[in-house]
């Protein structure tokens, strides 16, 4: 057996992760089509980060609320490669992310001219996902992004 170290086996696990998503999705596609494979896509979406959201939540022994939706996004942030910067608003947070490991993929597998489908729909589908497992009033807006020509990607997350 292997002997890994703990980043060893956080790389590994990150890696399937990325990979098992982006492979999924193409055997989809070339069974049903690319509009097929998206729906499908966004279904997982609408689930998985409550998931995630939950584990962080549990992990993290964190409430719901604002300061706890930012501390566990930005936390999954920073656990999948996203370059970020953060800012408080008066009644929530901006995330402008200068770097997205997600768009970078679709970059590096030369699909970076169906990025900004995916990145729309996906990126609002998952915030809003988000913003959900925390209170019902947490209402996400995606301001920019990347996949479409932006410099960066504005995720805002503020109370109704």
């Amino acid at each position: 057996m292997i002997e890994l170290n703990q980043k060893q086996i956080a790389e590994f696990f990150h890696r399937s992760y990325t990979a098992v998503d982006g492979l999924w999705f193409m055997k989809i596609e070339e069974k049903y089509g690319f509009d097929v494979a998206l729906d499908i896509d966004n279904e997982v979406w609408k689930v998985f980060p409550k998931i995630q959201a939950r584990m962080l939540k549990s992990m993290g022994k964190l409430g719901t609320g604002m300061d706890a939706l930012f501390e566990a996004l930005t936390t999954r942030l920073k656990l999948e490669g996203f370059a970020f910067e953060t800012e408080k608003l008066d009644n929530g947070f901006r995330i402008i992310i200068n770097e997205c490991p997600w768009h970078n993929l679709m970059v590096k597998s030369k699909r970076e001219a169906l990025s900004g489908r995916v990145g729309t729909l996906i990126c609002n589908t998952e915030n809003r996902a988000w913003a959900s497992e925390f209170g019902e009033d947490i209402k996400f807006e995606l301001k920019h992004q990347i996949c479409t020509g932006s410099k960066s990607c504005i995720l805002q997350f503020r109370s109704a």
